[in-house]
């Protein structure tokens, strides 16, 4: 039987079965007595015991909960991944990746990074003895040349927020597994399980923040890690009980529903998100478009050889200075003016004010993150009305006489 359908624009094509699994996979109805087709959310915080230690798979909702271990198996699943396990934020997840660690271990971490991950491995990490070094590990020969001894984690996001550059994970991973026990992590929050695998392409351990694509709706704040690692899962699962990270059952459901569109979801978002990079790289008011999926994008052809396609997300530099930054978000009307990306609805914001400011200046200077960059997260609405607006509020930014001249 043929292949109902290849990679878009010579993208790898789409995993197979990827909807069948997220609609599927762990909401089994036998596992409920009353035959349940959506899984219930199970609100009890502990659970009855037939003697002393003889449980029927839960005990206390920290430790586990069965509405959480559906969500872990979908996503498991959707990930290409033998284990998944559920944490209260994105950040969450990266502080009980970090606990792996001990004093003295070294951590490199990809210079453009979430500001949140920024601020963590910075200020809190560092400060209980971890090591770290931000690397542009974009350029394997510097990645290389920062591994240490002592280094045991590897921190990549790919594509960068904001800056959109593309990391060869499989490249990375060559280098990092040529040191024994250092472990590489690929935060894809930005991809989705839909459009990268990092586990099939050399990485340890996938996370996100299940918050923004998802879950997809902007109503839940979680993360997400899944491994194949039989040893690796046993450590972080015993982290997520003793930690204490966890995140409610309703959320727990929220973010299971969001994973039974995902695959429309992100198809559109690529829709969307390519007619605006296309759009603006034509515009005489945009200094730069970065979008991985333009042939443009030095990393374009990486791209297509390691996902399936390019997530909502278009990064530009708006000609001017801050003040017309300024102007152009204060001055859109479909898009809201706010942090976080991912969700149905479209949202622009100032990286080098709002989501980075976290990160030093003269860092945000190298890695480009200047006054004029602005982050858009392209929603689900029509393409020509997020056109019209973007349009209607790059005009009352920079005036037809400073485009003449």
């Amino acid at each position: 039987m043929e292949k109902a359908e290849d990679g878009p624009q010579g993208f790898l094509p789409p995993f197979e079965h990827f909807a069948t699994q997220a609609i599927h996979v762990g909401q089994e109805p036998e596992q409920w007595t009353s035959m349940a087709v959506v899984p219930p959310i199970s609100l009890s915080t502990t659970f009855k015991q037939q003697a002393p230690g003889q449980h029927c798979g839960f005990e206390y909702s920290r430790s586990g909960n069965p509405t959480r271990n559906c969500l872990e198996k979908a996503v498991a699943a959707l990930d290409g991944a033998k284990y998944c396990l559920a944490y209260a934020s994105g950040l969450a997840a990266t502080m009980n990746i970090a606990h792996l660690l001990k004093m003295g271990d070294a951590v490199i971490c990809m210079d453009d990074v979430y500001g949140g991950t920024n601020r963590y491995f910075r200020k809190v990490a560092s400060r209980m003895g971890l090591k770290i070094t931000f690397v542009d590990c974009s350029k394997l020969e510097c990645l290389e040349t920062a591994i240490t001894p002592d280094t045991k984690l590897v921190w990549l996001e790919t594509p960068t927020n904001p800056t959109l550059k593309v990391i060869d994970i499989q490249g990375c991973a060559d280098v990092i597994h040529k040191h024994k026990d250092t472990i590489l992590v690929v935060d894809n929050t930005f991809m989705s399980a839909y459009f990268q695998r990092p586990l099939s392409l050399g990485a340890d351990i996938c996370m996100y923040s299940a918050t923004k694509y998802m879950n997809g709706h902007s109503d839940v704040v979680m993360g997400l890690v899944s491994v194949n690692c039989d040893d690796l899962y046993e450590r972080l699962k015993f982290l997520q009980n003793a930690l204490g990270a966890v995140p409610s059952p309703f959320d727990c459901y929220l973010c299971n529903r969001g994973l039974k569109t995902l695959q429309i979801r992100m198809k559109q978002h690529f829709y969307n998100a390519l007619a605006v990079a296309q759009y603006l790289e034509s515009n005489p008011r945009v200094e730069k478009v970065i979008y991985p999926g333009l042939t443009s994008h030095p990393q374009h052809e990486l791209m297509k050889r390691q996902s399936t396609g390019c997530p909502g997300m278009v990064t530009f530099y708006i000609k001017g200075n801050l003040e017309h930054a300024e102007i152009f978000l204060k001055n859109l009307k479909l898009f809201a003016l706010a942090e976080s990306l991912g969700g149905y609805e479209s949202l622009a914001e100032h990286p080098a004010i709002m989501t980075h400011a976290s990160v030093p200046e003269e860092e945000r200077e190298v890695l480009g993150i200047s006054d004029t960059l602005i982050r858009l997260s392209i929603g689900l609405e029509d393409a020509q009305d997020i056109l019209e607006d973007l349009e209607q509020a790059l005009k009352a930014a920079i005036p037809e006489h400073m485009v003449r001249n």
